[in-house]
């Protein structure tokens, strides 16, 4: 089985412009994340996609693979999509670059129902951890998921759900923002994407796998033990410096 990895990368963020390309205790932050995908054994190949010659340059001058995609794409799964069309492979696993504290171990976690059953009719993976912070709870940019109890994803909102009525002993989970797809699931999502732009949920909440589960794709959740800290906004970049001084990381 080939399977590549896949680093989204765009300059242009409404929220944090440039933030690729953001130094963290002196290596980038898309540095950061392609480093970590590299501990994955199972990936053949990992590369950082982009429509940014700035972004492109500096991949190129620390040696990290670098395709250059279109402006036009709306998505980083859009721009993945570019890739698996020059790029053939089993399956491709989406990285996003807005998560330098992401660990291997976690991004792996990802194809272990690809790797544990070839025959699987699971087409999407994609990861939660369970939210510790209340920060996260109440942070509108940071996803969270609804999953049944076989992982089947139910949905994914920026609000605080499930609402405690009656219970407060609620467990939430945060997505984690790395996600298998087999070529199929992939090409489904872009072609979509080509003819209808973004799906009616998908667009009201702003998080790309939904456009999957309205579609009835099956995305399998696997719950991981994650410290990471997406980063989409400055502040996000300060919690993520602060833990990286702590926590003495290269």
């Amino acid at each position: 089985m080939k399977i590549i990895a896949v680093i989204p990368a765009r300059y242009q963020s409404s929220r944090f412009e440039g933030k690729p390309l953001v130094d963290i205790c002196g290596k980038l932050m898309i540095e950061r994340v392609y480093l970590q995908a590299k501990q994955v054994k199972e990936f053949d190949e990992v590369y950082v996609a982009t429509d940014d010659d700035r972004i492109y340059n500096a991949c190129t001058k620390r040696n990290i693979p670098c395709v250059m995609t279109s402006t036009a794409h709306k998505t980083g799964t859009d721009r993945i999509g570019e890739v698996a069309e020059k790029i053939p492979a089993d399956l491709y696993v989406n990285i996003q670059g807005d998560e330098p504290l992401i660990e291997p171990s976690t991004i792996r976690a990802a194809i272990v129902p690809f790797i544990e059953n070839s025959n699987t009719d699971i087409q999407v993976t994609n990861l939660m951890t369970e939210i510790k912070d209340p920060v996260d709870l109440i942070n509108f940019t940071v996803p969270k998921v609804l999953a049944a109890k076989d992982g089947r994803g139910v949905y994914l909102t920026r609000s605080v759900a499930p609402f405690p009525k009656g219970n407060i002993d609620v467990k939430y989970y945060k997505q984690v923002c790395v996600y298998g797809f087999t070529p199929e699931a992939l090409r489904f999502y872009c072609d979509y994407g080509k003819k209808y732009g973004k799906a009616k949920i998908e667009s009201i909440e702003d998080i790309e796998i939904l456009r999957f589960i309205e579609n009835g794709y099956r995305v399998q959740y696997i719950e991981v033990d994650s410290e990471t800290i997406a980063v989409d906004t400055p502040n996000d970049l300060k919690r993520v410096i602060e833990y990286v001084k702590e926590n003495n990381l290269q």
